[in-house]
């Protein structure tokens, strides 16, 4: 397999500039064994499954659901993406249908929907808490649409205690679908998408955390091949 260039999608996990969601547990990494002292680097890893770039199984939300050790890696490896550019809303607005619409015969099953707001330009600071958000309604015809993976550069597809809770995760988790949050660099996939005027693909890679609701994911994408 051959790739020209590749774009990262992932936030560095770095405890010093970081978001968590509010009540989450923090990111910790601590040298617990050193080469000068010990001959060898050693650190203790501390963190969420939905800590920095991540991945929400159906098991998030729902019970008795999926969990992200029993997704198949062929649903997350080198699927077409489409990228939705949002950048023109703003902080507590909601994305609805409307905004999608221009993408809408694109949207089919095994594509991924990346909704690109331009927000991890605030990624560890305190307007990242302030985001545009997706209404249900949108999630739920995106899901009609056929696409079940949808991933933003946001904190979550739903406002923090907002007054319509968690309707997003509910729609998509609840219909067998993956939410991908926390990512960034899409600005860089949509030059790239243009430089090219070809499909874009992209990779989400969780660790195999069994029994578990989600994991911190390696994001990236690249243009199919056979481009130029």
């Amino acid at each position: 397999m051959s790739f020209s260039t590749i774009i990262d999608l992932t936030h560095p996990l770095d405890a010093s500039r970081i978001t968590i969601y509010p009540g989450d547990p923090q990111l910790t990494c601590c040298l617990t064994s050193s080469v000068a002292q010990d001959g060898f680097d050693v650190h203790s890893l501390s963190l969420g499954t939905h800590t920095g770039t991540h991945i929400d199984a159906p098991s998030h939300f729902i019970v008795n659901g999926t969990t992200v050790d029993q997704i198949p890696l062929d649903t997350l490896i080198g699927r077409p993406a489409i990228v939705v550019d949002l950048t023109y809303k703003t902080a507590g607005t909601k994305i609805v249908w409307d905004d999608l619409t221009k993408y809408a015969s694109k949207m089919k099953e095994g594509t991924i929907l990346l909704l690109y707001t331009g927000w991890s330009a605030h990624w560890a600071t305190p307007a990242y808490m302030q985001y545009p958000y997706l209404d249900r309604d949108a999630a739920e015809r995106i899901l009609s649409a056929g696409v079940k993976i949808v991933g933003l550069d946001t904190l979550s597809p739903d406002e923090i205690e907002g007054p319509e809770g968690y309707g997003v995760h509910d729609a998509i988790l609840g219909a067998g679908g993956l939410i991908i949050e926390n990512l960034t660099n899409l600005k860089a996939l949509v030059r790239l998408e243009e430089e090219s005027g070809t499909e874009l693909l992209v990779s989400i890679v969780p660790l195999i955390l069994a029994g578990c609701d989600g994991s911190p994911v390696r994001a990236f994408g690249w243009k199919a091949r056979g481009a130029h």
